[in-house]
């Protein structure tokens, strides 16, 4: 809280938004710290897991499309993905295929599913069911945990 009061922010549903999109894409950042926050501070969990959801789906979706039309330049070029490493990838896909998507609400990996999800041309609904799902059950359950130990 004091390095966003710092910043001259305040939580709110907005930045819960942006925090979560970008946590969603490729850059190393989390942002259940602020969802927790913001519990504790007496904002609704169903509002904030609604937002949080939706801004991680949506930086997922990013990611997604970034696999999909930027595979050349952007995977190959700056992510660094070569052959060998898609090959692995193209493995762990045939074998766990789209349901593997339902994790992509953990670190790391999670991002990488959702730009092979892309890579691999997965359906764009399909895509939208399983890593939405994934991505709410992790925030209703981070705010079920913060909101049980604030009344407990």
């Amino acid at each position: 809280m004091d390095i966003l009061s710092s910043l001259g922010l305040l939580p709110s549903l907005p930045l819960l938004f942006f925090l979560s999109f970008l946590a969603a894409t490729v850059l190393p950042m989390g942002s259940e710290w602020l969802l927790v926050i913001m519990i504790a501070q007496g904002f609704s969990p169903k509002e904030t897991v609604i937002v949080a959801s939706i801004g991680n789906y949506l930086g997922s979706c990013t990611t997604f499309f970034i696999g999909r039309y930027g595979s050349d330049f952007i995977v190959e070029k700056i992510l660094r993905i070569g052959d060998t490493q898609l090959a692995r990838a193209k493995r762990f896909y045939a074998r766990y295929g789209a349901w593997s998507l339902l994790a992509s609400w953990f670190p790391i990996i999670g991002d990488a599913l959702c730009l092979l999800a892309g890579i691999f041309t997965l359906n764009l609904l399909r895509f939208s069911i399983l890593v939405f799902l994934g991505k709410f059950s992790r925030y209703a359950t981070v705010a079920y945990l913060a909101h049980s130990a604030l009344i407990g």
